[in-house]
């Protein structure tokens, strides 16, 4: 698997992360303190995976910006969030500084 595939993949592990904590409810919901600790793993392993290859500064960037970018777009399409133009213009902001780290990469 490319390095930089496993750090996609490891993003959206982190989306899936953030997401079942969302409802792990101290602990005691156990189907999403699995999927948490599931897709932890597989978030995690992926990152260790791709910084093998990348260098670690710009991997742990680009897997918390898919991550950040991936959650923030889930609470506002799922959950409602607010979508001011400042919060719009900060993630597109954010989006373009992971496709350079790629690009640079």
């Amino acid at each position: 698997m490319s390095p930089w595939l496993a750090l996609v993949i490891g993003g959206l592990g982190e989306l899936g992360f953030t997401t079942s904590l969302r409802y792990v409810d101290g602990f005691r919901n156990l189907p999403a303190v699995v999927a948490f600790l599931v897709a932890i793993g597989i978030s995690m392993g992926c990152l260790a995976f791709a910084a093998r290859t990348i260098p670690l500064g710009t991997a742990y960037a680009v897997w918390a910006g898919i991550g950040a970018v991936g959650t923030a777009v889930l609470g506002i399409t799922v959950w409602h969030e607010p979508t001011d133009w400042p919060r719009l213009v900060l993630l597109t902001g954010l989006i373009g500084c992971i496709v350079g780290l790629k690009a640079l990469g």
